[in-house]
């Protein structure tokens, strides 16, 4: 927990934002191939960025997540909410979404998150008792990488390989992404062998990434998840996720739920989609939908309606989301395979993994239980791998 602010700051200044640094930085990954597949031996790189903020009596909040392209915005972000009160995040929710209303909002997530930590620094309670939230751990489903020719999800035989692999280690769900070529075959034939292995045992998805090319094709697929009892169907054609429309029409033609969301930014545009009928499952993620802040609210709109949020990708935020939302059911341990690729940062000083065989034996995650979210970061590893790095003060 942060010191008590120092006797020469004044009380009404010392929550304000004095200091902002910003580093995207690029780590090396293995075991991940070109286009997101599963391959053993093989090298690649991904960036994320790294946020810590400072208040006039020195407390800092921090958080590691986002995407490279997102650097610029983060930093509009910082410009943003610097000099105001580290706790009015409803205002910084507001001067964010005003500031970035031509773009995406992608870089929002890193900044408000990082102020949720703060917060919980401060206050000495994580950001799960913030939100309200008791849950001490979130179930867990493994959510692949792609399938490709050489790979260790090749075959649609292979998928089924791993699931039960998966299970063993003590997940009960399992989420294919599959061939991102646009064919449809292999996907089928593995949504089937999938629900031939472990159907009744695991709840299963499947989520193409919006490859499929044709509405006949993401609905050929789709019967086959009717078939297999898939628990939900993502993200099927190369509308981008978008279409209201003719996932409305897909709804009519299939018993598998649909969702949606992980490319609409935003609690307005996820509202629009859902009452649109375009989606049975609601979709939010700390890191592109404007942070916990913005994903507690498209989380309390599901509820209004009745439908269930889920939150998309990995991360401490994520966990502590999770903790505080009655409407969810899974947590997305991704993107993993047989090759053991991780595509997470590896910056943590404490015990805190997203790796596939770090689950529990129940195939739950623990909600990090310290102040704010709960973790503690490697700076110095961070600031050796930092390709850019931005300061607004």
């Amino acid at each position: 927990m942060a010191e008590a602010a120092s006797r020469d700051v004044p009380e009404s200044k010392a929550t304000l934002i004095k200091r902002i640094d910003l580093r995207l930085f690029s780590y090396p990954m293995t075991g991940v191939g070109p286009g997101g597949i599963d391959m053993p031996g093989a090298t690649g790189s991904r960036a994320r960025i790294a946020v810590r903020i400072e208040t006039v009596d020195g407390a800092v909040g921090a958080y590691v997540g986002g995407q490279a392209n997102s650097l610029a915005q983060a930093a509009t972000c910082a410009k943003a909410v610097l000099g105001t009160d580290c706790f009015a995040r409803e205002k910084a929710y507001e001067n964010i979404r005003r500031q970035l209303r031509k773009e995406d909002r992608m870089g929002a997530g890193v900044i408000d998150c990082a102020l949720w930590d703060l917060a919980g620094q401060r206050l000495g309670a994580s950001v799960a008792q913030l939100l309200g939230g008791s849950k001490r751990s979130v179930k867990a489903y493994a959510s692949t990488w792609f399938g490709g020719d050489g790979g260790g999800l090749a075959t649609p035989e292979a998928y089924a390989d791993f699931a039960e692999e998966c299970y063993a280690m003590g997940y009960r769900a399992f989420k294919m992404h599959g061939w991102s070529d646009g064919g449809i075959d292999k996907d089928i034939g593995a949504v089937l062998e999938l629900g031939k292995r472990v159907g009744g045992r695991m709840a299963l998805m499947h989520d193409s990434a919006c490859s499929f090319t044709t509405f006949a094709d993401a609905l050929a697929v789709g019967r086959a998840c009717d078939e297999a009892g898939f628990f939900w169907y993502e993200d099927p054609y190369s509308d981008g996720g978008l279409s209201a429309h003719g996932h409305r029409r897909l709804r009519e033609l299939i018993k598998t739920p649909i969702l949606l969301g992980e490319h609409v930014r935003g609690l307005e545009s996820m509202a629009t989609l859902t009452l649109a009928d375009g989606t049975d499952f609601v979709r939010a993620d700390p890191d592109f939908d404007m942070g916990i802040t913005g994903t507690m609210k498209i989380a309390h709109f599901a509820e209004a309606l009745g439908l269930d949020v889920e939150l998309h990708a990995p991360g401490p935020a994520h966990r502590h989301c999770m903790a505080a939302i009655r409407n969810t059911n899974f947590y997305e341990l991704s993107m993993v395979g047989p090759s053991r690729g991780n595509f997470n940062a590896p910056v943590y000083t404490c015990s805190y993994s997203d790796a596939l065989d770090d689950v529990s034996p129940d195939g739950t995650f623990p909600v990090p239980e310290g102040p704010g979210l709960g973790v503690s970061y490697d700076w110095d590893a961070i600031a050796e791998m930092t390709t850019q790095h931005v300061t607004i003060q």
